[in-house]
């Protein structure tokens, strides 16, 4: 039965069912919700046995999640941009000593200035550091994906992170079906550490390594992170089967037919189903993948899905600066030796809204002189102009630098 709620309410009510043992926690926006919910049930002894655990940063609380998951505790945290990069550290040590962690990331633009809004640049910087990555296309998807999450990692030993759109899903209300508790009980055994720090048993765990075994360690960490493409496949299906709903690591629409591909990761797909439908309607041949799991990237899929396009769009919310595309630098390995051109164009930085029209447009152009330039969607030229044009009259005359900031900002903003 749908219920009306919160994307974060939702993630709460969903982990809380899924009955982690230790949360650790340093509230801040836009996760703040998820945590303070689950918060307020072990306090009502919804959750008997489970521990809170209020941390003073972020980095405290990846840290408290990994001592609580080597001593045999089911452990889940949230976090989001700035936070997320001061876990780096802890991140990759979690994924080296193959501790099945599970993490919410709403994601949030990150950068030296303070943006509440949202992007991918957060979870995307960290890509490389060993989790399994999962990106929600809207609040019913967020909800699977926890699910799935918890026994995708801990059948591999392998953490997870679930990552979701900042205030556009975590705060948006809409209606959806939550797995009962009775589903999760039956589906989600009880964690089975593979290893387990214990008194009776005094061990050390990840302790100093040389080369003699370095690349043996990480070689293994690779092997079951590769593991979790087919497992997710696998376990979606059956998930499925017992009254779950359907996920996959990647899904079509309208592919039949389609020259122009668009590729998207994260809550834009929505939006594009309506631009595909649109343009089809004109007589486009234009389709849609949606992307859910990206580490471990399913190159084969991928592959799979745009094997019949001529041109590719990949839409993303980040990008590598002085290189190119992010999610779009895989697209181009995956799709090697097809006769397929690749755009990539970057949209959304900052929260900054993408609406139809723009999209409409995207699909208008011809499409890049060759596959390695970035398009930045909705990008306020007269702002770059202005600007390129204060730089080099500064550079050429000497005279003291104007803040383009001050004079573009809202009133009653400070600006430094």
């Amino acid at each position: 039965m749908r219920e009306l709620l919160e994307g974060s309410q939702a993630i709460a009510e969903t982990v809380a069912r899924c009955r982690p043992d230790v949360v650790p926690a340093c509230p801040g926006t836009p996760q703040p919700h998820i945590v303070e919910r689950l918060g307020a049930f072990i306090k009502a002894d919804r959750l008997p046995g489970s521990r809170f655990v209020m941390v003073e940063s972020d980095f405290a609380a990846m840290s408290v999640a990994i001592g609580a998951s080597a001593a045999g505790a089911r452990s889940y945290t949230a976090t989001a941009s700035q936070g997320l990069l001061q876990m780096a550290e802890a991140l990759f040590n979690a994924a080296w000593l193959g501790l099945p962690v599970v993490m919410t990331v709403a994601n949030q633009a990150a950068g030296p200035r303070i943006d509440l809004w949202n992007d991918h640049s957060d979870s995307m910087s960290q890509r490389d550091c060993g989790w399994i990555q999962l990106y929600a296309g809207d609040n019913q998807q967020a909800v699977d994906l926890h699910v799935l999450a918890f026994r995708l990692a801990e059948q591999l030993s392998v953490p997870a992170m679930v990552c979701t759109h900042g205030f556009v899903l975590t705060h948006a209300f809409e209606p959806l079906e939550l797995p009962s508790q009775e589903l999760v009980d039956a589906w989600l055994p009880r964690y089975e550490p593979r290893q387990v720090l214990s008194p009776d048993e005094p061990a050390t765990i990840g302790a100093m390594l040389g080369p003699e075994a370095f690349t043996e360690l990480r070689y293994l960490n690779e092997l079951q992170l590769r593991g979790a493409e087919q497992l997710l496949t696998e376990l979606a299906e059956d998930y499925a089967v017992r009254g779950g709903r359907p996920v996959s690591a990647v899904s079509g629409y309208r592919l039949r037919g389609a020259d122009t591909v668009v590729l998207t990761i994260g809550s834009m797909d929505g939006t594009l189903r309506s631009v595909v439908d649109q343009a089809r309607a004109s007589g486009e041949r234009v389709g849609l993948v949606e992307l859910t799991l990206f580490r471990p990237f399913p190159a084969r899929r991928v592959r799979a899905a745009l094997a019949g396009a001529r041109r590719v769009v990949v839409l993303e919310r980040a990008f590598a600066p002085g290189a190119s595309g992010i999610v779009a630098a895989d697209v181009r390995t995956a799709l090697s030796g097809l006769p397929v051109l690749v755009d990539t164009v970057v949209a959304g930085l900052g929260g900054r809204g993408v609406g139809e029209e723009s999209l409409l447009a995207m699909l208008a152009e011809r499409g890049a002189a060759d596959d390695e330039t970035v398009t930045f969607l909705g990008l306020r030229t007269d702002l770059v102009t202005h600007e390129l044009d204060r730089m080099a009259a500064h550079r050429n005359s000497g005279a003291p630098t104007r803040n383009l900031l001050r004079e573009v900002a809202p009133p009653g903003t400070r600006v430094p």
